[in-house]
């Protein structure tokens, strides 16, 4: 894997809205800077994502350089969110696992709610160094996660996405195919690899910053979802289904812990450490 590099980099600012593609960002503990510190939650605390509203596809949020960000969608005037005040936080429940979090302010709320014809209020991890561990079954001692699904970043490869391209393209819905690659929602994506070489990394290093591959990312539904228009087909899901079932999960790409702080950028080497 001598010539695989970082072909992109992406930060979803508000968990589920569409993603936001970056030339390089700085990388934290719990995730790249600025992905999924913020998300929707409905009136029980539980948090709202594509899985529920595929709408939020079409939804954006631009990052400002104090953590405040600006949402937009179709339908819908820009509104200017800033990191709200130290204040009480709510318990949200993201997949199971409780998590304090703090409410932005009303105005927020009634976009988001508007937006969606929902009963939705957005909040904002005000402290992901202590806020969410790993799941321990996959984490090292202290490790802490943003409101990502469960890990601080996803990689995934073009060679798999285009072998998996090949495979559907064989099937029941190859009229649905190609897919595009945000149909997986990750945060790098490297290119000058074998397909399926992911499957075999235990740590890889991406320009100075050397990351710990956790675990490979099960995949949902939220894969069928064309993230230009929001309409669901059948896949990726049906050819993963018969192609990556591993452990009873549809798998694609791999979950990722950095070891330590960096900074990553567009084209820097990606090597396989171990």
């Amino acid at each position: 894997m001598g010539n695989a590099s970082l072909l992109s980099i992406h930060v979803h600012p508000v968990k589920a809205f569409r993603s936001l593609a970056l030339p390089e960002a700085v990388v934290e503990p719990w995730g790249l800077a600025g992905d999924r510190r913020w998300a929707l939650v409905d009136d029980g605390g539980k948090v709202v994502t594509q899985r529920e509203q595929p709408r939020l596809a079409l939804a954006a949020a631009g990052l400002l350089p104090d953590g405040g960000i600006v949402l937009s969608a179709p339908g819908r005037s820009a509104l200017t969110v800033p990191v709200p005040e130290p204040a009480e936080t709510l318990t949200i429940d993201v997949f199971g696992t409780k998590v304090e979090a703090v409410l932005a302010h009303e105005a927020a709320h009634r976009w988001c709610a508007a937006y969606l014809g929902a009963g939705v209020r957005l909040v904002h991890l005000d402290d992901p160094a202590t806020r969410r561990p790993v799941d321990p079954s996959y984490a090292l001692p202290g490790e802490t996660v943003s409101l990502a699904d469960g890990y601080p970043l996803l990689v995934t490869t073009l060679a798999s996405l285009d072998a998996l391209n090949s495979l559907l393209a064989g099937g029941r819905h190859a009229d649905e195919g190609p897919l595009p690659m945000n149909r997986f929602r990750p945060n790098l994506v490297v290119a000058g690899t074998e397909a399926w070489a992911e499957d075999h990394w235990s740590r890889i290093s991406v320009g100075d910053v050397v990351f710990r591959v956790a675990r490979t990312c099960g995949r949902c539904v939220v894969t069928t979802t064309d993230q230009d228009s929001a309409v669901r087909g059948r896949e990726p899901l049906h050819t993963l289904a018969r192609h990556r079932r591993r452990a009873g999960q549809l798998v694609f790409g791999q979950n990722l812990v950095p070891l330590a702080p960096g900074t990553v950028r567009v084209g820097d080497p990606v090597r396989v450490l171990g």
